[in-house]
């Protein structure tokens, strides 16, 4: 069976029975038809304090089309430790639709490990990336507005750095022209679309604790400069109050449920190569109230968002994670080894050991941040006994542990070993982790210190634009901000073609925009785009609804 078919298979059970697992009564929800809701603010902020759980962060190494199973594993081992009596959540964020309709297709976990009901969050859900991409807009077109009036603030419609968003792959808004048509029309002037993942509401709406912190980081958001070059916020504009409204439901998180009828947030979703890469603060501080153990991720491999989720969300949030999982695959290190996508499932020792170092520099990285963690080996049915050996052994000779996982094909009873060695080890020591740089180093320094010790990168280098952000950035007092570099998840470097682990290379920063309302800085390094294209055949193709309503095709 494919994932859509198990999905269909599992009997789901009422919202309020998953409710009623992690102590939540029907007057603490607001229901979504039968297996969907959403927490309310009352419920949410009665919770005590003094509980928290244990936090288990899942990330993997550098993607390849191969396929690591990610979300499969968070799933499978939030399953596995429910199996074990352990009270567990797990929390991950919400698909976009630009990848379930482009090379990715669904993102809601896979085989006998999915969130349900699949074909609703892999879709409209409960409409939270809609509230963001009005919320976006509507700020978009309040700003145009106040331009083409009055405009006493002299904003430069020259230097609007707000853009619009919309949910889809469509690399022809990248870069467009807005206002045509004569005076009654607006004014023209050049502009452009982000994916909403993208969208710095998105990045507020995971980074923010209530609604009051909601409103005052929206407040904060820079969405141009005047002719005098001094940055201009909402807060100047007076537009803070009527975005927060527009995210009034969409702030509260998403309860739903796994296909063994575990409790499930699924909440946000910002990228983790272009943003912070990881679901809202609110839905894990939550969780953690609420659960003995919650099951995180962070998207791409460890290099981008367990490094952002450690310096930025980690830090806002004021929580401590207790232990890393770091997903691998016989695949994907194939790939890292130098062999072809069509060649993956041949057995091939040698490549895997030739992409063994992609693996050593995450495990690097790990210890960077003082982590305890576990190598799960998500296992395909292709690897051979050889080829999963050569990994166990490498693991283990650098000092880690590592659990083999058939999370896909088996749910819990295939996480089942990686469990028990989780609650092992957050149940012996004490949570403990330090980000890996000062906020208040300088910029320049900060960006070279992920650069350098996560990615391994030589050197920087800074484009004139990017030096001109940097004088803007220390000029008007944003360089105690945090980074979040927007970086290729293909490669360790800023180069996609680079695998393995590439050495002797420079990341060079094209511009360095401020999220003054995220309350960080965005290097974006490459040639990362904020708004990706479909592929030669995206994954529409697949897609169709039936006459009696289903959806099929999302895998």
């Amino acid at each position: 069976m494919n994932d859509q078919q198990i999905a269909s298979s599992v009997k789901m059970e009422h919202i309020k029975d998953i409710a009623a697992k992690i102590g939540l009564n029907p007057e603490d929800i607001d229901q979504y038809g039968d297996y969907k809701a959403k927490i309310r603010y009352k419920a949410l902020f009665s919770l005590p304090e003094t509980h928290t759980g244990k936090l288990i962060l899942v990330s993997a190494i550098t993607p390849t089309p191969a396929g690591e199973g990610k979300t499969t594993t968070v799933i499978g081992l939030a399953q596995a430790l429910s199996k074990l009596g352990k009270q567990t959540i797990a929390t991950i964020r919400e698909p976009s639709l630009g990848p379930v309709f482009g090379i990715k297709g669904g993102a809601a976990g896979g085989g006998w490990s999915q969130v349900l009901p699949m074909e609703d969050i892999n879709l409209h859900f409960t409409g939270d990336f809609h509230a963001v991409t009005a919320a976006n807009n509507t700020l978009a077109a309040l700003l145009d507005n106040y331009i083409f009036y009055d405009n006493e603030l002299r904003i430069d419609p020259r230097r609007v750095s707000w853009k619009r968003v919309l949910d889809v792959n469509d690399r022809m808004l990248r870069k467009i022209v807005i206002g045509l048509g004569g005076s009654k029309q607006g004014f023209p002037r050049e502009d452009g679309f982000d994916i909403t993942p993208a969208s710095e509401i998105m990045a507020i709406l995971c980074l923010s604790n209530n609604m009051d912190e909601l409103k005052e980081r929206i407040s904060r958001i820079i969405v141009g400069f005047s002719y005098d070059g001094v940055p201009i916020t909402v807060k100047q504009l007076g537009f803070e109050g009527a975005i927060a409204a527009l995210l009034k439901d969409a702030l509260k998180p998403n309860l739903v449920q796994t296909t063994e009828n575990t409790p499930a947030i699924v909440h946000g979703g910002p990228f983790a190569n272009i943003a912070q890469g990881a679901n809202s603060i609110i839905a894990t501080k939550t969780a953690l109230k609420l659960a003995e153990y919650v099951v995180t991720e962070a998207g791409f491999g460890f290099d981008l968002g367990a490094e952002k989720f450690f310096d930025l969300v980690c830090k806002y949030g004021k929580f401590c994670t207790d232990a890393v999982v770091l997903v691998a695959t016989v695949r994907a290190l194939k790939m890292h080894g130098g062999a072809k996508i069509k060649d993956v499932a041949v057995p091939n020792p040698q490549a895997v050991t030739d992409g063994l170092p992609n693996l050593a520099k995450h495990l690097e990285n790990i210890h960077k941040f003082g982590m305890k963690s576990i190598v799960a080996i998500n296992r395909f049915p292709t690897d051979s006994e050889e080829e999963l050996q050569i990994i166990s052994d490498f693991v283990r000779e650098n000092g880690f542990e590592v659990s083999l996982v058939e999370s896909h094909a088996r749910g819990s009873a295939g996480a089942i070993d990686l469990a028990e060695k989780v609650i092992t080890m957050v149940d012996t020591a004490a949570c403990q982790y330090h980000s890996l740089y000062d906020w208040n180093d300088s910029v320049e320094n900060k960006i070279f210190k992920v650069a350098s010790e996560i990615y391994g990168a030589q050197k920087v280098d800074y484009t004139a634009e990017a030096k001109a952000d940097l004088k803007k950035i220390n000029k008007y007092g944003y360089d105690k901000l945090p980074i979040c570099i927007a970086k290729t998840q293909k490669s360790l470097s800023d180069n996609p073609d680079l695998l393995g682990r590439p050495k002797d290379f420079l990341v060079t920063v094209r511009e360095i925009l401020i999220a003054g309302g995220a309350g960080f800085l965005i290097p974006i390094t490459g040639e990362i785009m904020r708004m990706p294209g479909l592929p030669k055949h995206p994954s529409a193709e697949v897609i169709d609804v039936e006459s009696d309503g289903n959806i099929s095709g999302l895998f």
